[in-house]
């Protein structure tokens, strides 16, 4: 039996770049038989089964494939839904990978120690990855807020965004070189140290200007 690996990309915004999520997975190793991409699609209000790519993604994975995403929040709104996503994965044995800490979701194993394992991290996982979509929400929501009562003006726009904030400190975190993330994500050297050095401002500001 034949089987494939397929990348799945989402993106909400033009800001985002789909061609980061590929390199970042090209970089760790991965070779794709097919790139399924949501491009414009809302990861907050768009569930995985409603995506056109989503869609193929149901209709094509199989038994020993292999799903390559970023991370779980590409695969739902909440944690109902990407709990619901994966574990019809696994029901049909499709092997799950983030590139964000290398988490592996194996459908294919009959062990049942490691499905239940598995099962509770899938559970634990996407609980935190409905965790950060809220928190990433309301902190626009203050942004917005703030800036609008105080009449604050945002400043310059920032030379990257939000993605590129988040693959920059997942590289970093993996201990990849600061040009080496720079060349990848074509940003300059003095702004991958900027975002490195001050991950919580950096991504303050992009995720304001990205709202406003």
């Amino acid at each position: 039996m034949t089987t494939r690996t397929i990348l799945y990309s989402r993106v909400s915004t033009s800001d985002q770049n789909i061609e980061l999520q590929r390199k970042q997975a090209e970089a760790a190793g991965y070779h794709f038989d097919e790139v399924i991409v949501d491009n414009g699609i809302s990861g907050v209000s768009t569930k995985l089964k409603d995506r056109a790519g989503g869609k193929r993604l149901f209709d094509l994975l199989r038994n020993g494939d292999t799903l390559v995403v970023r991370w779980l929040d590409r695969l739902g709104r909440n944690y109902s839904d990407v709990c619901e996503a994966l574990r019809e994965f696994m029901q049909r044995g499709v092997i799950v990978k983030t590139l964000i800490n290398g988490m592996v979701f194996d459908g294919s194993t009959t062990d049942p120690m490691q499905q239940a394992v598995r099962d509770a991290l899938i559970g634990f996982l996407a609980a935190m990855a409905q965790a950060s979509n809220e928190a990433t929400k309301e902190a626009q929501k203050v942004g917005i807020a703030h800036a609008k009562q105080a009449g604050e003006y945002l400043g310059r726009k920032p030379t990257f965004n939000r993605e590129q904030a988040e693959l920059a400190l997942s590289m970093k975190a993996e201990g990849k070189a600061v040009t080496t993330i720079a060349k990848s994500l074509q940003l300059s050297r003095q702004t991958v140290y900027r975002i490195c050095d001050h991950p919580a401002e950096a991504m303050r500001i992009a995720s304001q200007w990205q709202a406003a």
